[in-house]
């Protein structure tokens, strides 16, 4: 059995994905210590001239934080930012109209906390992907042997390019003439549907 440890981004990026495929279990742990300036609150999209990123904002800034006590900051008006934007980029995508209500649909119900959005998130792009991998709440002290740990690995100030998991495959994006690797997941999905699965598979890079 192929078990991951990861953290728990919010609306991973293809090198994640790239990281789990082929995994029956990965392991997530909210008692993890929030870290700022990572992928836990951030993912990028493409829009017409640029990529975006795009934040969820957290109440505080207290540091040595469980993951799982994160609350949102819903007094920024971030939940119209995002689905405007996921519009704005993805509106005339082929799969958009089939795939858009499941994201509107949790970030509308207004999650308390970080971990709830993300888990929320990442299962309904497991589902999309027809992923058969569990997903699995676990202990921070628990034993990790026989356990692939890439925890802290998949951060933004620095480039897939230098880390092993993902090469990436080019597909139809709708901006640009130039290819744009490693964005949010939901490029892949708007832009190329049930491909989107074989494309992550042909994205992992050789060991």
């Amino acid at each position: 059995m192929k078990r991951v440890a990861v953290d728990l981004h919010y609306l991973p990026n293809l090198e994640f994905f790239a990281a789990i495929a082929g995994a029956d279990e990965i392991l997530v742990f909210p008692e993890d210590i929030y870290q700022r300036q990572s992928f836990l609150n951030r993912t990028q999209i493409r829009l017409a001239n640029k990529v975006e990123t795009l934040s969820v904002p957290v109440q505080g800034r207290r540091p040595k934080i469980p993951i799982e006590d994160v609350l949102i900051d819903y007094s920024q008006k971030w939940q119209a930012i995002h689905l405007r934007g996921i519009q704005s980029a993805y509106g005339k995508a082929p799969f958009f109209e089939y795939f858009f209500p499941y994201f509107e649909s949790v970030i509308s119900l207004k999650p308390e906390r970080l971990w709830d959005l993300n888990w929320e998130m990442l299962t309904i792009c497991l589902k999309l992907l027809q992923s058969p991998v569990k997903l699995v709440k676990s202990k921070s002290d628990n034993d990790l042997n026989e356990v692939i740990d890439i925890r802290a690995q998949i951060v933004p100030k620095t480039s897939f390019s230098g880390r092993s998991y993902y090469n990436p495959v080019v597909y139809g994006q709708l901006f640009g003439l130039d290819f744009e690797p490693d964005l949010s997941v939901v490029d892949l999905l708007f832009c190329e549907g049930p491909a989107a699965k074989n494309i992550i598979l042909k994205s992992v890079k050789k060991q």
